[in-house]
């Protein structure tokens, strides 16, 4: 899907100072360790996580909080970038502003989360904007339930972290036939997905989580039940 990056003046100071401050603060030779450690999925700046998040902090300094259009904007501006940093506060801003945003950002949602798809970016947008968007509004479960098909396995993962922070909110149901339904999937970014859900889930109801993994370890690879147990 193609989307129009709508006009937004917010967006227009973001990005102007996001890209004068960002770059002068870089390291090649951290950049060069980041890219290594990412396994090449996007160029780095080379900007330790607390650093980037001071130099963010002054990005933001004075300005309006955003509307959907502000958040969209910023978002596919800052992932149009090639350097991850500039990504990653994209999903740090997402994360503080998803409350102002309405069900219709979805879409938005996964076309970030098939953009330069790693697990970096991707966890945070599936568990923090996502998941949030869903927690607003349960209709959009019905999406997930298109996404957990989905064969993009960065979008799939994203379906089934969606409730990671939901807690005693968790659709019982509803994760465990995700994890059923992904179980066979060669991919390890998709098997440790199934086992997370279910580990985070643990916490809140650990019997349940324990009798799944049971009831179903022939369906369940050895990783996902290894991840799902793990602090039982």
């Amino acid at each position: 899907m193609t989307f129009a990056v709508p006009d937004s003046a917010l967006a227009d100071t973001v990005l102007a100072r996001l890209t004068e401050v960002y770059p002068p603060a870089g390291d090649p030779f951290r950049a060069q360790e980041m890219i290594a450690y990412m396994k090449g999925a996007a160029p780095f700046l080379g900007i330790r996580t607390p650093e980037r998040r001071a130099l963010s902090r002054t990005v933001l300094d004075g300005l309006p909080r955003p509307d959907e259009p502000d958040c969209t904007a910023v978002a596919l501006r800052c992932f149009a970038l090639p350097e991850r940093e500039y990504h990653y506060f994209a999903v740090d801003y997402l994360r503080r502003h998803v409350g102002r945003c309405s069900s219709e950002f979805l879409p938005v949602v996964r076309r970030l989360v098939t953009t330069d798809s790693w697990w970096d970016t991707v966890d945070h947008l599936a568990a923090h904007v996502a998941g949030g968007l869903v927690a607003a509004d349960p209709a959009l479960a019905a999406t997930m339930d298109e996404w957990i098909e989905d064969d993009d396995l960065w979008v799939a993962r994203t379906a089934l972290l969606h409730q990671l922070r939901f807690k005693a909110a968790t659709d019982t149901e509803r994760l465990f036939a995700y994890c059923l339904r992904r179980a066979d999937h060669p991919d390890f970014f998709i098997r440790k997905a199934i086992g997370w859900s279910l580990r985070e889930y643990a916490k809140t109801a650990p019997g349940e989580v324990r009798a799944f993994v049971e009831r179903n370890r022939t369906r369940l690879s050895l990783l996902s039940a290894r991840e799902a147990l793990k602090n039982l």
